[in-house]
This record gives structure tokens, C-alpha cells and sequence, in this order.
């Protein structure tokens, strides 16, 4: 009587389909999570999400659900990881007061104007509308993925999309934002086209 190689069948198994599903999509998880944080913790949050996705990969859905299933869970990593920095966060807010550390903060000149512009602007609105915006503008999800990630029915995800958008054009046409005249430049307009 041959023993039963199931176990090692079942392992391998399971080992093959996290590596594809890492290899698929670690570094969409990785650009998810530093768009919203430092490099360093964007790393920290993909391999939070993907040792989530090991412990739980029976319950990962099969393509095209996988994506919307990882950053979800990517978003309550970053959530709870920056729950967990907020005493940090503090201690550097009462450092950067001192004037030798105040000698340490980057110029903003220093950077792009536009994604300056751009960024100010979606800081500008509520969380949920900077989320649904970088769902589908940055992690280039449908409806359907960021109602998933969202936890939300696709007809409501449209909706918060819809009005994300409005306030998003309206924060990019605010005086400290607008050209001279007042009127919503090429650039603004093409900002906004690719939100949508």
C-alpha cells in the first residue's frame, strides 16, 4: 500500500496559486498603498495584505475578483496602520516646531506644480471622495471593483463617483486654484477627464 501524497499535492497547490497571485499583483498593491503613504510603509501594508491573502486564500475570489479583494484588505491594513501612527505622527508634528528641525522640511517650490495642485485639491475633500477618486483614477477600478473595495453596491459607488467628481472639479477651480481669468484651464479639464 502507497501512502497518500494529498497533502503535499494540496501544498503545492496552494503554494503555485499565491505565488501567481503575488507575482500578478503585488506591485498594484504596492502603488494602492503608496499613493496613500510613505514607500516604506506602503511596503509594510502590501506584505500585511498578501500574508492576509495566504492565511486566507480559500476565500480569495478567482480573476476578475482578485483585485478588488486585495485592495480591500490593503485599505483596512493602511487604516489600521495609520491609526497605529498617530502618536508617532504627533511626536514629529512637536519635533518639526523646533527650528532646527524646521530646517529639515522640504521645500514644496521643490515639487511638481501640477500634482502640488492636484493634490491640494483632493485633500480638499472628504475621505471617502479622495478614495473613490484614487480607485478609479490611480488603481484604474471599475464601478463594480471599487463598490467592492468600498463595500458598497455598484449603482451607490456611481453615485460617489459622480459627485467625487463634481467636488473634485469645483476644489481644481477654487481662486487659490484657477488661472488669472477665473476660467478652468486645458490642464484642469484633462485632470478631471482622467478622474472620470
Amino acid at each position: 500500500m502507497r501512502p497518500s501524497n494529498d497533502g503535499a499535492e494540496g501544498d503545492a497547490e496552494r503554494q503555485a496559486r499565491f505565488t501567481a497571485l503575488y507575482r500578478s499583483h503585488y506591485g498594484a498593491i504596492v502603488g494602492y498603498a503608496v499613493r496613500r503613504t510613505d514607500p516604506a510603509t506602503a511596503r509594510d501594508v502590501a506584505a500585511e495584505t498578501f500574508l492576509v491573502a495566504w492565511r486566507r486564500l480559500a476565500s480569495v475570489p478567482a480573476e476578475p475578483g482578485t483585485a478588488p479583494w486585495l485592495y480591500a484588505v490593503a485599505r483596512r491594513v493602511l487604516a489600521n496602520t495609520e491609526r497605529s501612527r498617530g502618536r508617532a505622527e504627533r511626536t514629529a508634528a512637536k519635533l518639526l516646531t523646533e527650528p532646527e528641525a524646521a530646517d529639515l522640511v522640504p521645500d514644496p517650490a521643490d515639487g511638481i506644480a501640477e500634482r502640488d495642485r492636484i493634490l491640494r485639491a483632493l485633500a480638499q475633500l472628504s475621505e471617502v471622495d479622495q478614495e473613490v477618486l484614487r480607485l478609479i483614477g490611480w488603481e484604474d477600478l471599475d464601478l463594480a471593483g471599487a463598490a467592492r473595495v468600498m463595500g458598497c453596491s455598484r449603482a451607490h459607488m456611481a453615485v460617489r463617483a459622480h459627485r467625487a467628481r463634481l467636488r473634485m472639479a469645483k476644489a481644481l477651480q477654487a481662486p487659490e486654484q484657477a488661472d488669472p481669468a477665473g476660467a478652468v484651464g486645458p490642464k484642469q479639464e484633462s485632470v478631471v477627464e482622467e478622474i472620470r
